[in-house]
């Protein structure tokens, strides 16, 4: 039966504060030992079995944990190596509540015990673990007492205006415990009289850049940075503690005044933001990105004091990398326009529109195209409209309430109000792809198509003449009409630009379809298209931006 008890590993831990005694023949931590394995043998019906090697601290405290063969079996239990630690008393471990608490701590992670042989301390039993719990508790009293002693002084001590440690604000060394003003200093007055002379936290960024000035470590300065410089009482001479400032041991380098006037500014720009109202945006809860992400509006202010407003995906606000997509922002006021503009033009498309009014009557039709010709769409109407908006790498997709735009319809006819119809009672929709090139920096859209309808708006004629025509000589020379250098004589050219003309017969049908329809990229001319040279149709399309 005893064979088949599980073996717990014993290690022996002795510790003696002084060397004295140490190279005598029996010593005392020869002693420990001893003790400690009469114990173990004691338990051997238990399983106990005593690990071969040495733990000993000759001429080490007990009131420091930087013992070497103390780290050296604290390192053992971490690695499961020990089941159980004995020692003679627990002072030979360590004479430190507090550090006791801590080697606790380590011991409980593998499900370590602990046994003191003389005074009948064994934490693998509950009463050990009663008697644990105690101690802890009488460490954790001490370390409270000892942090509130500690609090206690450093409060007393920021009321005599004592620098208590930490890294100085800018404008200030520490030498001896105290702090005195530094070369920077006059850099933080720079920053106070700026900031006074132009109002916004931002320009003074902006002129610090321009004139290379950064922080005591040659780091730029952020907006954050110059707001904590400004809102820092200790440039008054003061010492802060808990919210309530006191005067301090240290010289001023900003005077009440000119502090005053920043505070007073700032509180003014405050103010301003607070009783700014935000613009009314026309997609605000409609407009969505290419993973389908809701789109928030939102502004910055740039370095001439300018607001530039725009929509950023739901997915950046929450820092969702795996929900992110190719567009994250886009700017307000471009996707509103060229929202407008389909606006404008869909409803003066006659074909288009035509398609909803077909169960008219033939009157009833010519007077609804007929007002749509001259109506002007107001935004208001266009929001009620619009169901969502989504924005894609290389389309805009609108999508509109079919029972709201059919009841618009309606109500021009009649030449009323229209009605508005609760959005959820609205189930039928119908959508508007509209496949026009965005350009993306840094996964920002920029709209750079002008036309957000009209598909055959930017139709080039003399780059179609010439797709025609190399579609023309390629057939005549498949079906054996005539040789290269018969169109050499028939067309009157070189042989270069004839190789150069059929090379356009094999552009991709994506591309070759959109230049006829007029859909290609403004930038995409007859010379660009010439001077492709290669044959895969994927990167032609990728060099000439489709």
């Amino acid at each position: 039966m005893e064979e088949n008890k599980k073996i717990i590993r014993c290690a022996i831990y002795t510790r003696k504060s002084s060397e004295e005694g140490l190279d005598l023949e029996f010593n005392s931590l020869q002693a420990q030992r001893e003790a400690c394995e009469a114990y173990i043998n004691s338990q051997k019906h238990e399983g106990w079995r005593v690990i071969e090697k040495l733990y000993d601290d000759g001429g080490f405290s007990g009131g420091t944990l930087t013992r070497p063969a103390l780290q050296e079996l604290l390192k053992d239990c971490a690695n499961g190596l020990v089941d159980i630690i004995v020692v003679y008393k627990i002072d030979r471990l360590t004479r430190s509540l507090m550090d006791f608490s801590k080697i606790v701590d380590v011991l409980n992670q593998k499900n370590t015990s602990f046994v003191s042989i003389t005074q009948q301390f064994n934490t693998s039993t509950s009463m050990g673990r009663l008697t644990l719990n105690m101690l802890l508790s009488f460490a954790q009293f001490e370390r409270e007492v000892t942090g509130e002693r500690i609090r206690d002084k450093y409060a007393a001590s920021k009321k005599k205006g004592m620098w208590m440690g930490g890294n100085p604000p800018m404008g200030y060394i520490r030498r001896e415990k105290k702090i005195y003003p530094s070369e920077y200093a006059e850099r933080v007055r720079q920053i106070f009289n700026k900031y006074i002379e132009l109002k916004s936290i931002a320009n003074v960024k902006y002129w610090l850049e321009l004139n290379h000035l950064g922080s005591q470590n040659n780091r730029p300065l952020s907006a954050g940075n110059i707001t904590l410089i400004l809102k820092n009482r200790a440039y008054l001479g003061e010492v802060g503690h808990k919210g309530v400032w006191y005067k301090g041991e240290h010289q001023a380098i900003i005077d009440a005044e000119t502090f005053a006037k920043a505070q007073e500014i700032m509180m003014d720009n405050s103010i301003v933001r607070k009783e700014y109202k935000p613009y009314k945006s026309l997609l605000s809860g409609k407009i969505f990105d290419d993973m389908g992400n809701y789109m928030s509006p939102s502004w910055s202010t740039g370095g001439n004091g300018k607001k530039y407003r725009y929509y950023i995906s739901q997915a950046v606000i929450r820092h969702d990398n795996a929900k992110t997509g190719k567009i994250t922002k886009i700017s307000l006021a471009e996707v509103e326009r060229f929202t407008d503009n389909w606006f404008t033009e869909f409803l003066r498309d006659k074909k288009e529109i035509i398609k909803h009014i077909a169960e008219f009557i033939l009157d009833k039709q010519k007077n609804i195209l007929d007002k749509l010709s001259k109506y002007s769409i107001d935004r208001q109407t266009e929001r009620l409209l619009i169901k969502k908006v989504q924005v894609k790498e290389a389309e805009i997709i609108i999508t509109l309430y079919k029972e709201q735009f059919d009841e618009f319809l309606l109500a021009l006819y009649e030449d009323r109000t229209m009605k508005i119809i609760a959005p959820e009672t609205l189930k039928e929709e119908i959508s508007f792809t509209n496949a026009y090139r965005i350009g993306t920096t840094h996964r920002s859209a920029r709209i750079i198509i002008g036309s957000a309808y009209n598909k055959t708006a930017n139709k080039d004629k003399i780059m179609i003449a010439q797709i025609l025509k190399s579609h023309k000589w390629t057939k005549e020379l498949l079906d054996g009409k005539i040789t290269i250098k018969g169109l050499i004589a028939r067309e009157g050219v070189c042989e270069r630009y004839i190789y150069r003309i059929l090379n356009l017969a094999l552009l991709p049908p994506l591309l070759t379809t959109a230049i006829l329809e007029g859909r290609q990229p403004p930038d995409l001319t007859l010379q660009k298209l010439l001077s492709i040279k290669t044959h895969n149709w994927k990167e032609q399309e990728k060099l000439l931006g489709f």
